[in-house]
């Protein structure tokens, strides 16, 4: 993220998820989405993309390096704030703690986005093997920096992995929940009650 979740979100004109405007780049991540859904995303051409958005080729690569940015645009900012934030945490926080708070940032720009597109777009990742595979390399590599950002806490190993990967988890669990519906509310709170859900099942105590 089992529908996919990508820690590498739908990306505005800065980057990162932002609320829908009908602008060029607006356009053409719309126009993907649908023509993925619609042709399946090894079948759809940047050109297909351009014309379906009333745009240029040309103008499509000003906004994307390839087609499988539209889907990965955003990971590169999603991990420098996740990262900052587990960084910055207090140190009283514990290893969750930190990572908790790293989940709340990606929260703020995961859930500022439309719903119904992160639904749309992690629907064509999970139909796709090779963009499943890049998804999960993308957590990889967020849980792997959210290590060696607990370790830089004097987070011990196991537990600095442990932490980092847990963390992943929720992630992918709640996101995949609100994009679907399941859960009421925003993102962030969606991320908040996983994180309780984990302490939960690690401390044997029922909800």
């Amino acid at each position: 993220m089992s529908v996919t979740v990508n820690t590498s979100w739908l990306s505005t004109s800065e980057g990162v998820v932002g609320r829908w405007e009908p602008d060029s780049r607006g356009r053409l991540h719309e126009a993907a989405l649908t023509l993925y859904a619609e042709n399946g995303f090894d079948q759809t051409t940047a050109a297909q993309i351009a014309a379906r958005a009333g745009l240029t080729e040309r103008t499509f690569f000003r906004h994307f390096a390839d087609k499988r940015e539209v889907l990965f645009g955003g990971s590169a900012l999603l991990k420098e704030r996740v990262v900052t934030a587990v960084t910055t945490a207090p140190p009283s926080d514990g290893p969750l703690d930190a990572v908790a708070r790293g989940l709340d940032q990606a929260g703020a720009i995961v859930g500022e986005g439309r719903r119904d597109l992160v639904a749309r777009r992690q629907a064509v990742i999970a139909a796709n093997p090779e963009l499943r595979e890049r998804e999960s390399a993308k957590l990889a590599d967020l849980a792997a920096a959210v290590a060696l950002a607990l370790r830089g806490r004097g987070v011990s190993e196991p537990q600095a992995t442990l932490s980092a990967d847990a963390g992943m988890s929720v992630f992918r669990v709640a996101v995949e929940r609100w994009a679907a519906g399941t859960d009421d509310g925003d993102l962030q709170l969606a991320l908040r009650n996983s994180i309780a859900d984990l302490r939960a099942i690690a401390t044997g105590t029922p909800q």
